[in-house]
């Protein structure tokens, strides 16, 4: 694994996976290199994202292809974007993101049943209150949002069992909003 010391412009490359039946937003930072190549979400082969929403819903882990994982996504009305657009990033570090500029989130959220939003991870969190919630609120949006734990394999203090128990609450989040 070659490490990046000098962090390099990127832009996300590739939408939110969403429709008019989403009811969460699942938000990460910024794509890893090997999402961006794949132009899709949580694609390197050890993060956990995806085996973690599969024990979730009691189903097979959907394929490494963008358009299964994608209706997987929305079978289970979960919506997939990043917080960021572009920025200054090492490798996939959250810790050396520097000059995020944010996604717009407003006009998903508008267009959708999306009613709380969850973030992978601490820096999701951060920069999605200091960058995204106050754009929000500005257009009239309030959404709770709940900070989960990164999938990502350098969250390795977390197994998949409890990765899984901590996701819980995007299940219970879409299953209230479900039967309201």
């Amino acid at each position: 694994m070659t490490i990046h010391s000098n962090p390099t412009h990127v832009t996300h490359g590739f939408g939110p996976v969403w429709d008019a039946d989403s009811r969460v937003l699942i938000l990460g930072s910024m794509p890893s290199p090997k999402s961006r190549e794949a132009s899709f979400y949580y694609m390197h082969p050890q993060n956990r994202f995806w085996p973690v929403m599969a024990a979730l819903f009691d189903e097979p882990v959907p394929e490494p292809d963008p358009e299964i994982r994608s209706d997987f996504a929305l079978q289970h009305r979960f919506a997939l974007w990043d917080v960021i657009a572009e920025c200054d990033i090492a490798g996939a570090s959250d810790s050396s993101i520097h000059n995020a500029v944010p996604n717009d989130l407003a006009p998903i959220i508008r267009a959708s049943r999306i009613s709380h939003v969850f973030t992978t991870g601490g820096k999701a969190a951060q920069l999605y209150r200091r960058l995204c919630e106050p754009h929000l609120v500005e257009n009239g949006i309030t959404v709770p949002m709940t900070p989960l734990p990164s999938t990502s394999p350098a969250n390795a203090r977390m197994r998949l069992p409890d990765l899984t128990a901590a996701y819980q609450v995007v299940v219970q989040s879409i299953t209230r909003t479900t039967t309201v």
